[in-house]
């Protein structure tokens, strides 16, 4: 019997992928808990000799942590197998504005990775760009500080990514998207967000392992993100319902993703 999706769509074509581009949370896992269908999906993967790749927006983590993040949940992985919007936003301001200074709003991880990776940072009175990130350890002072900086200069405003929130074992919490809403509330001021759905993580995958797009699938549980950076960059994308979206929520968005699956176990079985 052949294999389909959801909406009843041939899944055959994903065999003959070369390179799956995957989400993390709500997609492989949720907070600290595996989906039951992780391991058995990437092990097919290798098996049948196709590469895959974590890309994420969630900038709160280097990827060192994911690595250790990974492993801690029973997965083999390598630092070349993440591409996550921190990344992406290094890439944008090293091309961009290549001898600005920054201010930061980030986890200590991040702002490590910006700092290991030759950002210069200075203070809200000298940066040239104002730089938000999804901070888990965010206080009010940095709040204030940030909106401060905006309120008083015209400079850059950049954000790692749009997500509105994360998901936990018990929902989800506010993320990046969140964030700079509040901002926007309290300053006027809008950030450009430099990860999905903005396919310039996709296109740079793209260029480095120098694949078609007919090559790349990318396997996400957000529309307004995963599916739309896919859409965004012009390759195929899988919509799972075991994150964020709902089934209904897939129906009213045009245009639809390629596929629409439960979870990642319903591909397992195009690769055997």
């Amino acid at each position: 019997m052949e294999k389909t999706d959801i909406n009843g769509k041939s899944l055959l074509p994903l065999a003959n992928k070369k390179l799956f581009l995957l989400d993390q949370d709500g997609t492989l896992y949720e907070g600290d808990h595996l989906f039951p269908a992780t391991q058995r999906f990437l092990s097919v993967l290798k098996k049948a000799n196709i590469s895959y790749m974590f890309i994420t927006n969630n900038s709160s983590r280097s990827i060192k942590d994911y690595v250790k993040k990974m492993d801690k949940l029973g997965i083999e992985s390598s630092p070349e197998e993440f591409y996550t919007s921190v990344e992406a936003t290094l890439l944008y301001i090293k091309s961009h504005y290549p001898h600005q200074t920054v201010y930061p709003v980030g986890t200590a991880s991040f702002i490590q990775s910006l700092v290991e990776n030759g950002i210069e940072l200075a203070s809200i009175e000298k940066a040239d760009i104002a730089l938000l990130a999804y901070d888990t350890e965010i206080t009010y002072e940095k709040l204030v500080a940030l909106s401060k900086m905006l309120t008083l200069r015209d400079v850059i405003y950049l954000a790692t990514n749009p997500d509105w929130v994360c998901p936990t074992s018990f929902g989800f919490i506010p993320d990046c998207g969140s964030m700079a809403f509040m901002i926007e509330k309290a300053t006027g001021k809008k950030p450009l967000f430099i990860g999905k759905p903005s396919p310039l993580m996709i296109n740079t995958i793209l260029n480095n392992r120098h694949l078609n797009k007919e090559d790349v699938v990318v396997i996400g549980d957000r529309l307004y993100t995963d599916i739309a950076s896919a859409q965004n960059a012009g390759v195929d994308s899988i919509a799972v319902l075991s994150g964020e979206v709902t089934l209904d929520e897939i129906k009213k968005y045009s245009p639809p993703p390629t596929y629409v699956i439960n979870d990642v176990g319903d591909l397992i079985n195009l690769f055997k």
